[in-house]
């Protein structure tokens, strides 16, 4: 098991090495993209900051705690994209047959398919909310390891809901757009501060849709340590990496190929 998990990491410390060095051949549009997405997201720090300028508190966060929650969400989205930048691409290739390439490969089809692409523009995310932690809390090392690890996590429990869903595809057809809305209601939910939902929506929020463990719960842990908080985190992300797995290796015994010759190196 150990040794599956250290060829899965070798497999996506290689694949993210190769796609940095492809993107960087064209480098103008590289920083074009990791510079223009991260000034975007900086715009809505304007915006809080004006809203928290009138109302101090909102839901019981204060700018500083919102702030925090746009550190561990944007960095989480940018992670998980960066090192899983295939990930919603997998019902597309289901329905065309064309996972064939993957299969035929000595690697684990599932590792080596989400790896296999970055999302530049994500990369942009990551940075944006790595700077946005260091101006909120100033250099700590300590904690910024911790924020990171967090942040993983955070990034590891995205990329297996988006698979899990996808995997719908062996079994009812096109989950596409299900999956495209479900990533954005994690991304809506998790900028927002956690007492402005009903309990009915919070109850959601920590279960079904685990954006508490993405953000909420994460950002507790950085302002009051939590040993407990932070066990609930790995469970869940775990937990989650499991029934992605589950879910894609199940149905993949219901996949059609698509008899597609493709090479790819």
């Amino acid at each position: 098991m150990l040794m599956e998990v250290k060829k899965s990491l070798k497999l996506m410390f290689y694949y993210f090495k190769f796609n940095i060095s492809a993107a960087m051949e064209y480098r103008v549009s590289f920083l074009v993209q990791t510079f223009g997405m991260a000034l975007n997201n900086s715009a809505f720090i304007f915006f809080w900051w004006i809203l928290f300028t009138n109302v101090p508190r909102i839901g019981g966060y204060g700018f500083k705690e919102e702030m925090m929650l746009w550190a561990l969400s944007s960095t989480s989205y940018g992670i998980c994209f960066v090192l899983f930048g295939n990930v919603n691409q997998i019902t597309r290739m289901i329905m065309n047959g064309e996972l064939d390439t993957y299969l035929l490969q000595p690697k684990d089809p599932l590792v080596n398919l989400v790896c296999s692409k970055t999302i530049l523009s994500a990369l942009g995310d990551a940075l944006y909310g790595v700077i946005l932690f260091f101006i909120i809390n100033g250099f700590n090392l300590k904690k910024f390891t911790l924020f990171l690890l967090l942040c993983i996590t955070g990034a590891l429990i995205i990329a297996s809901i988006l698979i899990t869903i996808h995997g719908l595809s062996f079994y009812t057809g096109n989950a596409e757009g299900f999956a495209q809305m479900v990533i954005e209601f994690i991304i809506s939910f998790s900028i927002y501060p956690e007492g402005i939902f009903n309990n009915a929506l919070k109850t959601i929020l920590y279960t079904i849709l685990p954006v508490a463990f993405i953000v909420y719960i994460p950002a507790k842990v950085l302002t009051q340590f939590s040993i407990v908080h932070l066990v609930s985190i790995l469970g869940v992300a775990v937990l989650w990496i499991i029934i992605a797995y589950t879910v894609f290796y199940k149905g993949l015994k219901r996949y059609e190929s698509g008899n597609l010759i493709i090479s790819k190196l």
